[in-house]
């Protein structure tokens, strides 16, 4: 069975272009959860051995879940309380159980990729964005912050082979300067102990990867953007937030998010 997987996935996918995958997203972006697992669910047909297609199901599922709770925005981003603390309403059970079990799907067939390719590069970064799908949402639905780290922190050591065998697969990024920027808001004295997990944060470089991301990423290019213009906003740098802003807004017109996002840092 492994074989036939490896097989089916022999070019690396990660820097070319795949257009059910990309609409996938596309769709998303534009708030439209069930068009998006349509083309997702296509894909899967058409690439049964690509965790990446996997992975996209999961992401669909989290990103739906985050906008319902307004994680993408302004009033959750710009609060120390929520943004270190979690989401107070309560979440959507089937939502969770669906990105849980879709997100363990992809892990375990990249796993299984990797035990044959270790340098298989699809397969670490759908395993990257699985990791780092789970720790977002372990940290911000379920309030269980130091369960997400060691997610994390395996997200961010996948990330970093990816990087050495493709520096253009820069959709990686998303995940480590998210955590970067999160972690390096954290008060002094919570970083500190996680340094001593081998957890570091800092705000300027997660910036910066969340700006690399932004400006040459792929699928993930739009969630990188709207994740620097809410730290850019943080950082009290309007002007930058609302140059990318407004780019979202143009490409994603149907994204109302996006749009009150924009109007609110004018």
């Amino acid at each position: 069975m492994a074989l036939l997987l490896v097989s089916s996935i022999a070019e690396p996918l990660v820097a070319q272009s795949q257009p059910l995958l990309e609409s996938g997203f596309r769709h998303m972006y534009n708030l439209q959860f069930d068009a998006a697992r349509k083309d997702i669910a296509a894909y899967q047909r058409e690439h049964a051995g690509d965790p990446l297609g996997i992975a996209a199901e999961a992401a669909s599922h989290l990103f739906e879940e985050f906008v319902r709770q307004g994680v993408l925005t302004s009033d959750f981003f710009l609060d120390d309380e929520k943004l270190l603390g979690g989401v107070k309403a309560p979440s959507d059970t089937n939502r969770n159980n669906a990105f849980l079990a879709a997100n363990q799907r992809a892990r375990k067939l990249a796993e299984t990729l990797l035990k044959a390719h270790p340098e298989d590069a699809n397969a670490l970064f759908a395993l990257s964005l699985a990791d780092g799908m789970e720790g977002d949402f372990q940290a911000l639905i379920e309030k269980r912050q130091l369960a997400s780290l060691s997610l994390i922190r395996k997200a961010e050591r996948t990330a970093a082979r990816l990087l050495v065998l493709k520096p253009d697969a820069v959709d990686a990024y998303v995940a480590l300067g998210a955590a970067n920027y999160i972690i390096g808001c954290l008060p002094m004295y919570k970083r500190v102990a996680l340094w001593f997990g081998r957890i570091r944060g800092d705000r300027q470089r997660g910036i910066d990867q969340l700006g690399l991301a932004a400006q040459k990423g792929h699928y993930l290019r739009p969630l990188a953007k709207v994740l620097l213009a809410l730290a850019l906003r943080r950082e009290n740098q309007p002007a930058r937030a609302r140059v990318l802003l407004e780019g979202l807004h143009s490409e994603f017109p149907s994204n109302a998010l996006f749009k009150r996002e924009l109007e609110l840092v004018r």
